[in-house]
């Protein structure tokens, strides 16, 4: 019998195909691609690759807030509000955009590669003033059970519960299961959810599927959870399991800028151009 009364299944998979982004970064693009181009709340899902001299100098944000995972390495953020400071691996910065923020994203050693992932803003959260949420690796809640561990960088599993506050309802899980181990995760019902394969094969949703290659996304059907095996006999599988409530509000979006109506993103244009609103500049 399953684990869940409505399981979830999967409902399409492909590959996170590389291209390149910012200066000299390579990125792995699972969401914001002909495939995918978004995935209520969900806008994009970055796996980076850079190194010096690279990087993803100034460029502006509003709407919407970003998701920095490392992975290997570190990321050296500055912004026009003054903010500076760096994350290496493990460490997770959650940027709540808002109204408008102007800011850059350069490596910080020889060899950097993480994930960043775009999440909505309700239209009442669109024009809040920008805010930061830094997790330092230590300080991310973590669980094990049956070979299966899992990092909780928000919301819960394990009976774990991540510290994060996500002004769109999130789950942001970093699981790690040993060979021919199983596990099974509760999703809210009415939430969007995905996974992405960082390294490993694994199935998923159910037994009798076919192994998925690492930088697939996977995305689910809706029901009240999932369950993923590793069937390797020799490999550990890690991916990321996010889900998110939909929004289900219209979107209008101009490259970095994510808002409900067209006439909005030219208002986000005009304030750019003209330095207000959140994108004034100001020296560090």
């Amino acid at each position: 019998m399953s684990a869940f009364i409505t399981p979830r299944l999967v409902l399409n998979k492909f590959l996170a195909k590389s291209q390149r982004e910012g200066q000299g970064a390579i990125v792995r693009r699972g969401i914001g691609r002909t495939e995918l181009k978004s995935f209520d709340p969900f806008l994009l899902l970055d796996h980076f690759s850079v190194s010096p001299p690279g990087g993803f100098p100034d460029h502006p944000h509003r709407g919407f807030e970003t998701v920095t995972y490392v992975l290997e390495g570190g990321i050296t953020h500055q912004d026009n509000a003054g903010h500076k400071g760096t994350i290496r691996s493990g460490d997770i910065q959650w940027m709540t955009a808002g109204r408008g923020i102007i800011h850059s994203e350069m490596p910080a050693d020889q060899n950097n590669n993480g994930l960043q992932l775009w999440i909505n803003l309700s239209a009442n959260e669109k024009m809040i003033a920008p805010n930061y949420q830094e997790i330092l690796s230590e300080d991310i809640p973590s669980g094990e059970k049956d070979g299966v561990e899992v990092r909780v960088i928000a919301g819960e599993s394990m009976g774990i519960n991540s510290p994060v506050y996500t002004r769109t309802p999130t789950m942001y899980l970093d699981f790690t299961m040993n060979p021919g181990t199983q596990m099974n995760q509760t999703i809210p019902e009415s939430w969007n959810s995905f996974a992405y394969i960082i390294e490993g094969e694994g199935v998923f949703g159910s037994p009798n599927s076919s192994p998925i290659l690492p930088h697939h996304v996977i995305v689910f059907t809706q029901g009240d959870g999932v369950s993923i095996w590793n069937k390797n006999s020799s490999k550990p599988l890690r991916f990321l399991l996010i889900g998110g409530q939909p929004l289900n509000e219209p979107v209008a979006q101009y490259g970095p800028f994510v808002m409900n109506t067209q006439s909005e993103i030219e208002k986000t244009i005009e304030d750019y151009h003209h330095g207000r609103n959140g994108f004034e500049i100001k020296l560090n």
